[in-house]
This record gives structure tokens, sequence and C-alpha cells, in this order.
């Protein structure tokens, strides 16, 4: 979720649900340990729960770097051996480092010897290298040889003190399929991810992949000890909702309230110095799927990049849009 999940969108998300995890954007280590930690780790104290997700191969560097992200207030550190983007695959980092159980290993050692947080890792059920048609067929197929390195690995980093794995349902193909394609061409299985849960059931286990409903969460929660959301998150964040009042109970929170509370953040980031389009970017997913969305998405977006537009935005795209009656407490855009 590079470029996705930042803190603008995490303090959007956590208005959907007031425990659930939120995970940063995977910001690479070596950029926090030269220079830039106060702009990539800034967050807001509402988005707690919020977990810092690395990115890095080296161990004293990434322990560096766990260190600076524990000090500055994240509830976990995650380092991520699962993402199959080229750039990410080009630096050292992300699901090419399932090929080298021991290495991973060593970080997560390294970052638990430095910080009193939880140190998790976010994987995939394996990773194939290569192109064409042989490196998707074996994208597509799982054997024992797959799952023994499958099981090395999670081994190793649990050894280590991984105190929780994320595991992405697929496999990713790297060099061979984009990261849009290493999300839908190889098969969900999660069949592989509950086996793993049998054999690793000393640690906790979150699934990855596929899941896009309240009803799809509730089918896999009885195995698992929890779900992550990425892309539908994002684009439909009120399943966050309707997640936990099935899990939980409760009531779907307001969409007028959802707006002023994003109202009073945007009135305070516009008077640091923050571009609105910056915030409201995140927000385009509120209405999706209702009528009224496209024409909300649309406006929200223009208007954003217009002279002077200001946090009153929000509530007028609404309006305009169709999609919300008057709210029952007064916008505020001031302190």
């Amino acid at each position: 979720m590079m470029d996705w999940t930042d803190r603008h969108c995490r303090y959007f998300l956590r208005g959907f649900s007031p425990d659930v995890l939120l995970y940063t954007e995977m910001i690479n280590a070596e950029a926090i340990l030269r220079g830039s930690a106060g702009r990539l780790l800034r967050f807001d104290n509402e988005e707690h729960p919020v977990a810092l997700q690395l990115g890095g191969s080296e161990p004293a560097r990434l322990a560096a770097a766990a260190k600076v992200g524990a000090e500055a207030g994240y509830d976990e550190i995650n380092l991520n051996c699962g993402c199959p983007s080229d750039r990410v695959h080009a630096g050292a980092f992300g699901a090419c480092l399932m090929a080298e159980p021991a290495r991973v290993a060593d970080c997560v050692r390294a970052m638990r010897a430095v910080v009193s947080v939880p140190v998790t890792v976010k994987m995939r059920i394996g990773i194939v290298q290569g192109r064409g048609a042989e490196a998707t067929r074996r994208g597509a197929g799982f054997d024992e040889a797959d799952y023994s390195a499958l099981t090395e690995f999670t081994a190793a980093i649990v050894a280590a003190g991984c105190e929780a794995i994320i595991v992405h349902a697929r496999k990713a193909v790297l060099g061979g399929l984009s990261p849009h394609e290493n999300r839908t061409v190889p098969p969900l299985r999660y069949d592989i991810v509950q086996r793993l849960r049998r054999d690793f059931s000393g640690v906790p286990l979150v699934v990855n992949g596929g899941l896009r409903t309240a009803a799809e969460v509730g089918q896999v929660s009885g195995w698992c000890d929890g779900v992550m959301l990425g892309r539908e998150a994002y684009h439909r964040p009120l399943v966050l909702a309707e997640i936990r009042q099935q899990l939980h109970g409760g009531s779907v929170p307001d969409e007028a309230a959802l707006l002023v509370r994003m109202a009073n953040y945007a009135a305070r980031e516009l008077a640091a110095g923050e571009s609105l389009s910056s915030i409201v970017r995140h927000m385009l997913g509120l209405y999706a799927g209702r009528p009224g969305a496209r024409e909300f998405r649309r406006l929200l977006s223009e208007g954003a990049r217009a002279p002077g537009a200001g946090p009153e935005l929000l509530y007028e795209a609404a309006r305009r849009a169709g999609t919300l009656a008057p709210p029952k407490q007064s916008l505020a855009v001031g302190s």
C-alpha cells in the first residue's frame, strides 16, 4: 500500500472502527535513518493502535529504524516480506526475502532486541522467480516442496521472536507479474494458510488476500486470529464498520459525523501547511456503491484543486452529489 495508507488515510479510516489495527504504508528503513523520520513517521494520536511497516533486509539498519519507530510511539513493528513490486524487489526487500529465511530471522531478532513492542512479519505462502507461462503455472501450483519452504521460513522467524504472522494466501511471481496481477492471477489458497495455522498454533496468524465483505471475513474468522484488508478497505472503507458490527455488534458510524470529523481535521492540517487534495484523495470511497458516489468523487477531487478550497468542500460535495442529508450537528471547520 505504498503511497496509499499515509497518515491522512489512516486518520480517515479510524473513523470507521475504533479498534482496528492500522498499518502504515511500507517505509524503507534507510529513508528513516537518513533524516526523514520526522516526516515519514508523523501520525495523529487518534490513529492508535497503529503499526509501522518497514522495508529492508539489513538487520542492524532495520533494528535502528525499528527503535526510532517505537520511540515515536508506534504500537507494532512489521517487516514486509510480501510485497512483489519490482521496485521493492530491486531493493532486496519485500517478497524476495522469503528465499532467505535465515536473513529474515536475523532481522527479526535484531529488531526484537531493541524494541519492547511486538515485531511481526507480513509474508506470502511462497514465491516464484521468472517470467512467462511457466512462471505463471508454478505460481498457480502448490506442492509439498512449496509447503516445506513455507514452514522453514515460518519456523525461522518464529524462533527469532516474531510475535505474529500476516499471510497473504497467494504466491508471489517475482519479475513475471505486475503487482496487480500478483493480487489476482495466482489463486487464493486459504487451505494452505489453514494448514500453516495448525502447524504453528502457538503464534497468532492473520490472513490476507481476497477478503472483501463482512460475510467473507466471518467465514475465515473461525480458524484464524485476525484478517488484514488492503485495497478493499481503501476503496470501500465502510467495510471496516460492517466487519466490526458483525463480529462485535454496535452500529455503523454516522456519515455526516464522519464528514464533520474530517472537515475539522482538514482545517487543522491546512493551517499547518498541508494541501486539501492530499487529504481528500483518500476519502473518495466514502459512498462507494451508492447513488451519487461517482459525482461525489468528481466534485471532491476536482474541487480540492481549486484555489482557495477549504474543508467546507467535503460537505458541499456530499450535498451536491445527493449522497447526504443535512448533518445533525453543525459543520465545524475551526480549531
